[in-house]
């Protein structure tokens, strides 16, 4: 397992993580999510031992990090895809890992194959695009066969097939009973690939929790299309409805074309329909909606975002 108890960590008198507790277990694809600036990567760092915590500790498997003697052995980390010697081939750079941890030379063609870089495992790491150097990364961090993996933004500069690939990768990972732990800024790929969700906001933990858990707890909304918008607002108002203007952006068809979408909260799909009814509004659509993992994710960091746009805020009534 990871363990973070009590970490904080400051860089002069900026507070990067403050007073962090969490788990990563063993078995689960654990998304690590949060703003820019909540402290992700640096949580990741004082892992390695990259930095030293004002106070608190993390642990890989009841240990530091740094007193770990083969340390690729036991833990498998990517932070910076660029952060290799580019006069170096790929099969050079995973041999001098290996041979510093004591690991079998056939180990890198092995990894070398598992990650797709084969066929170019003799070229120098300088003329690599950022989406090999991230497969160079992922396959380092295999090198040892670990047990622990953590993996920060390592979907950037892959294409859809890397990371189709990746996504298996990660979860036949998880399935052999490996502890994995990504970051991404990706939404809709971290809620195709996780199970679990620790989120961090502005150094602090904000939610710690199941991937279905998580967007379970925020209500979803009601989509609702009819050519009597304001009628049909004022009834669901009047029953305690929260009602806003939907832009889902899908196509519709063109018996819909001339009417107008609504989301609704506080009021279910048959509420809705019966109060509809009553009133005789016929309704062109009626459709439930979950909140996503990108909507709880808003939701949970709306007060932690540390930089923001000047043209938009985080919307507390988010409607995809």
């Amino acid at each position: 397992m990871i363990e973070v108890r009590g970490l904080s960590m400051r860089y002069g008198r900026t507070l990067a993580v403050d007073d962090l507790t969490c788990t990563v277990k063993p078995g689960l694809v654990t998304g690590f999510l949060g703003p820019n600036g909540a402290g992700k990567s640096t949580t990741m760092r004082a892992v390695l031992g990259l930095e030293v915590p004002a106070s608190g500790e993390a642990l890989v498997d009841g240990r530091p990090y740094a007193s770990l003697r083969r340390p690729m052995r036991t833990m498998g980390a990517l932070l910076d895809a660029g952060a290799v010697h580019g006069g170096r081939s790929a099969r050079d750079h995973l041999g001098c890992l290996a041979r510093s941890n004591g690991i079998d030379r056939a180990r890198v063609t092995a990894v070398l194959d598992q990650v797709g870089l084969t066929d170019v495992a003799g070229k120098r790491i300088g003329g690599f695009s950022l989406g090999m150097k991230q497969r160079l990364g992922m396959a380092a961090a295999l090198l040892g066969d670990p047990a622990v993996l953590m993996f920060d933004e390592p979907l950037n500069g892959l294409d859809p097939e890397g990371i189709r690939w990746l996504r298996g990768l990660l979860r036949s990972l998880a399935d052999e009973g490996r502890t994995v732990l990504l970051s991404s800024h990706l939404m809709n790929e971290m809620a195709l690939t996780a199970d679990h969700v620790i989120v961090i906001g502005r150094g602090r933990l904000i939610a710690d929790a199941a991937m279905n858990a998580l967007a379970a707890h925020f209500q979803g909304d009601v989509l609702v299309r009819t050519r009597h918008p304001e009628r049909l607002t004022a009834i669901m108002r009047a029953h305690g409805g929260t009602v806003v203007a939907a832009d889902d952006g899908a196509r519709v068809a063109r018996s819909a074309a001339l009417s107008a979408a609504l989301s609704v909260r506080g009021l279910d799909a048959s509420e809705i329909g019966v109060l509809a009814l009553s009133q005789g509004i016929a309704l062109v659509e009626l459709t439930p909606r979950a909140a996503s993992l990108e909507e709880a994710f808003m939701r949970l960091t709306e007060d932690s975002t540390e930089y923001r746009s000047e043209s938009g805020t985080t919307p507390k009534e988010t409607v995809r």
